[in-house]
């Protein structure tokens, strides 16, 4: 396992040598001045952007400019806004409430995905069953910003259980709600893939073997069934994860939460690159680990799967 793993990471340094590469360069490319309105009404003066381009290297052929980045990001330098600021302060500030409003989302639609697709997978055709997929159907097309306002209006404005905001630093369980709508798409789909794996794995043959051999339903569930039905779900989960970092953009617009999805977006919309690339690095890195992590849990969920 070891060996698999320092293999594993061996092969993350050029995926992520090529995608940060494509970031660096689609951002980049992004058409406009990235110096309009950096100073009030008044165009810039030459001099001015002259110093600019020279401080950020934007007068340098592309591949310079990348490998210039790649090294400060080798030492843990993200670069700075065109107005000074570290970038690496502004991820210290907005990335912890992002990761908390994630995880939060991950359990919920952990915890009631799994529970509902288990129960349904266990009971087959019924009403129960057809209720968890309507159910489903509809937070599948339901887009994430319309859950978010439905529930700020009737939970926040009108029965006044909730806060319409959160605040700057927000608690945990300010960000339930959040989370819930964050990840209420994944919930669905983690519910219908828990469910189908179940149903597939209640016909498979070494379920029949153990109910043959007088094993407790509870250990045939438990121990045959649920773990060998996880292994899908692990991977949507664990790759979920930087699905809905990147995603909460949406989300935290809507609860105005200060997290990276702000960052972004204010990033774009002021043609900041450097915010951009070194936020979208960062979910590059998580998307790369929790790719590495998923593999080695299904060493752990199946016992069958075994790595040289």
């Amino acid at each position: 396992m070891g060996r698999y793993v320092l293999r594993r990471l061996l092969q993350l340094i050029p995926v992520f040598i090529g995608t940060t590469f494509i970031i660096y360069a689609l951002v980049w490319a992004i058409p406009g001045d990235p110096f309009a309105g950096k100073c009030g009404d008044r165009g810039c003066p030459p001099a001015y952007i002259a110093e600019m381009n020279q401080k950020y290297n934007l007068d340098d052929p592309l591949i310079i400019q990348y490998v210039k980045y790649l090294g400060k990001l080798l030492t843990g330098d993200f670069g700075e806004t065109y107005s000074g600021v570290a970038i690496s302060s502004l991820l210290e500030q907005a990335y912890p409430i992002t990761v908390r409003l994630a995880i939060v989302a991950l359990i919920i639609e952990g915890v009631i995905g799994l529970a509902a697709g288990v129960l349904t997978g266990l009971r087959g055709r019924g009403f129960l069953d057809n209720l968890v997929l309507v159910s489903t159907l509809f937070l599948i097309a339901l887009p994430v910003f319309v859950t978010g306002f439905v529930l700020q209006i009737v939970l926040g404005s009108e029965l006044g259980i909730i806060r319409t905001t959160v605040s700057s630093d927000p608690s945990i369980g300010e960000l339930i709600v959040p989370g819930f709508v964050l990840g209420s798409l994944s919930m669905a789909y983690v519910s219908r893939l828990t469910r189908t794996s179940m149903m597939e794995n209640k016909r498979a043959d070494f379920v029949r073997t153990a109910v043959a051999k007088g094993l407790a339903p509870r250990r045939v569930v438990g121990v045959h069934m649920l773990r060998n039905s996880m292994i899908p779900v692990v991977t949507f989960l664990g790759t979920d994860l930087g699905a809905l970092m990147a995603g909460a953009i949406v989300t935290e617009g809507v609860f105005n939460i200060r997290g990276i999805g702000g960052l972004v977006f204010k990033g774009i919309t002021t043609q900041e690159g450097t915010t951009v690339t070194g936020i979208v690095t960062v979910l590059v890195l998580v998307y790369l680990l929790m790719n590495l992590l998923v593999d080695v849990l299904y060493a752990v969920l199946d016992p069958r799967i075994r790595y040289d």
